[in-house]
């Protein structure tokens, strides 16, 4: 495949490069350059791939454990020798500065890592069934096989590894999988799927079609043969999706306004302000948990407010190729002008500016809000973007209500010491994880990922999301013969 800045790139089906029909550009975010031309798949398209899906099932699900875990540690190791290849595919369609593509290219490959282990871990239970007179001899086995067919459809904001997420479980529970990548970002989902198909798993068990909107959602509606839908990105659109996939499973990881709460037992002021900077405001705060809400103690308000302001004021802001670079575009100008616009309707309504705010085509600063309320989408809403308010309390159920008061519930951050507080908050907080001593925006790739109210449905997470991908499945055995 052809990676070149102008070059015409296909989507994978069968294996195969296709070129002929509509050319989509796929722009730079961070100066609008063009990265590549992708075709456009088509409902025809999409059909052919769900018709190879399913013939492939009784392949997909037959392949012996030692053949899954192989080619998902060898999509790893391929992932480790290409390293800097797809940090820069990342780089070129998502804005995300360098050094951030290349810790999510490492994350990627603790995905395919972590699901090479589940694959060989993925077994039953003997079940004993001569629990009553005239059963004598009979026993029973549980075991898990794949659902079948898997629709996966991916956000812009983790090209690579939120792909991994749904692949490599997939690849694991012996599921063929469609891939729809965001429109933003096809190309690191195509160089992934042609990994994959490297390292051996069977080409019609594999597509990566870059499909319209209505498209998809006409698939997950229509196509009764796929199984099972895996959906990351905005509440809006994942509950719709949900509500007209019919008997399909639905999987849904959509966005969250993360809070953060630091009592004033916290005494490392210098390490909370650094982490919440960071969480808040790397990658232009596109991740569904970047840190958009924090609640301090009054009586360290002022000093964590400002510790904030000062390491903001230094983050590098610019070019996303540029090493020093942590605070790059958002995916394109008009989000960034829905986000100024945020901001600007939050002061008018009395929030006050601290700092940042400041837009140029797609870069926003880091902007510090306080004095938000209930009500203005800024506290509200996903931002989606580099802006934090910081908001003083006085007693800590009043912090603890503050940070449930959101229809969303992905992930919280606590910093104090004492236990009885991380005891009531674990107990109280309305979210999917409380992590405590950092902010919500800590994940690692092997735990249960996601959240409650509309944060979302189920779980990712390796070994959750293939519990999600397959069924339990019984075997009788009479003893007789």
């Amino acid at each position: 495949m052809k990676m070149r800045p102008g070059s015409q790139t296909g989507f994978l089906l069968c294996g195969k490069e296709w070129i002929e029909g509509e050319a989509l550009d796929v722009r730079s975010p961070w100066d609008q350059g063009l990265v590549g031309k992708v075709t456009a798949a088509t409902r025809a398209d999409a059909r052919q791939a769900v018709h190879h899906a399913v013939a492939s099932v009784r392949r997909t699900r037959a392949l012996p454990r030692w053949k899954r875990r192989e080619i998902l540690e060898d999509v790893a190791a391929a992932l480790i020798e290409q390293k800097e290849r797809f940090a820069q595919l990342i780089v070129a369609e998502a804005g995300k500065p360098i050094r951030l593509a290349r810790i999510e290219v490492d994350r990627a490959v603790l995905t395919f890592k972590t699901a090479a282990e589940e694959a060989a871990r993925l077994g039953g239970e003997s079940i004993p069934l001569d629990l009553t007179e005239g059963n004598g001899g009979r026993w029973g086995l549980v075991q898990r096989f794949g659902v079948g067919p898997v629709l996966a459809i991916t956000p812009f904001n983790f090209p690579l590894n939120l792909v991994a997420h749904k692949v490599a479980p997939a690849i694991a529970a012996g599921c063929p999988v469609i891939v729809k990548p965001a429109p933003q970002t096809p190309f690191t989902a195509l160089a992934l799927g042609e990994v994959i198909l490297k390292a051996g798993w069977p080409e019609e068990a594999l597509a990566v079609l870059p499909l319209a909107n209505a498209d998809t959602a006409w698939l997950a509606e229509k196509e009764d043969r796929i199984k099972l839908v895996s959906f990351t990105g905005s509440a809006a659109v994942g509950w719709e999706l949900k509500a007209h996939s019919g008997r399909k499973r639905v999987l849904l990881e959509l966005g969250g306004n993360a809070a953060l709460i630091v009592h004033g037992d916290w005494k490392d002021l210098d390490d909370a302000a650094l982490r919440t900077a960071h969480a808040a405001f790397n990658f232009a705060g596109q991740s569904c948990i970047s840190v958009q809400r924090v609640f301090v103690e009054r009586s360290i308000f002022q000093t964590f407010l400002w510790k904030v302001v000062e390491i903001a004021a230094k983050l590098v802001v610019g070019d996303p190729s540029n090493e020093a670079t942590e605070v790059g575009p958002l995916v394109n100008s008009s989000e960034a002008e829905r986000v100024e616009a945020w901001v600007k309707e939050a002061v008018e309504s009395g929030a006050k500016l601290i700092a940042g705010g400041e837009r140029k085509d797609s870069i926003l600063t880091p902007t510090i809000l306080t004095a938000t309320a209930p009500g203005m989408k800024v506290r509200d809403e996903e931002i989606f973007g580099p802006v934090l308010a910081i908001e003083p309390y006085d007693d800590f159920e009043e912090a603890l209500a503050a940070a449930n008061h959101s229809k969303y519930g992905l992930q919280a951050g606590l910093l104090t010491r004492d236990s009885g507080r991380i005891l009531t908050a674990y107990r109280e907080l309305e979210v999917g994880a409380l992590i405590v001593g950092d902010t919500p925006s800590w994940r690692l790739d092997p735990m249960p990922f996601g959240g409650v109210k509309d944060s979302g449905l189920g779980r990712e997470g390796i070994r959750w999301a293939i519990d999600e991908m397959t069924e339990p499945r019984m075997l009788v055995m009479t003893g007789n013969g």
